[in-house]
């Protein structure tokens, strides 16, 4: 399957539009592997995040760093939508919109709007990071299992 038809299909449309934050993983500049919760917005090309400007994941990123995120529910059966794809970082004025969209979509339209007005007044300034997606994995542990539990019971894989 395309990335694309990975993306359209129904769990990962389930993670793409859930509450739940990405956890987003990048190589910090000694070599180490990093991994933070962050908000998201998919506008259906890209996964858009948004991080104080001076946040010190910047100084491991650039355009074109290897990237990861993973989204995944909190209740049994868990579904995981895996994400590797490639950064594009661009410095911005103010609040991204795509941060204000993933507001209201965490918060409700009200406490989002709120929230993104109070960090506008506060005079906040957000850096907007763009992860295209290279290849994309599903785990719902009814059909498409991690690769080892699938081998152990003869099921379905989704090679994470």
């Amino acid at each position: 399957m395309t990335v694309q038809e990975m993306l359209n299909d129904p769990v990962a449309q389930e993670m793409l539009t859930s509450q739940e934050p990405a956890r987003f993983a990048y190589t910090w500049t000694d070599g180490s592997p990093r991994v933070v919760p962050i908000w998201f917005h998919w506008n259906g090309s890209e996964f858009v995040l948004a991080s104080p400007v001076g946040s010190p994941k910047f100084k491991a990123l650039s355009n074109g760093s290897p990237v990861a995120l993973t989204i995944d529910s909190s209740t049994w059966p868990h579904h995981v939508l895996l994400v590797r794809g490639t950064a594009t970082i661009e410095p911005t004025d103010g609040i991204i919109p795509e941060y204000a969209a993933a507001a209201e979509r965490y918060f409700g339209p009200d406490q989002g709007h709120a929230w993104v007005e109070q960090l506008r007044q506060a005079g906040a300034q957000t850096t907007r990071i763009a992860i295209t997606p290279l290849e994309v994995r599903i785990i719902d542990f009814e059909t498409r299992f991690p690769s080892a539990v699938a081998a152990m019971l003869g099921a379905g894989a989704s090679p994470a």
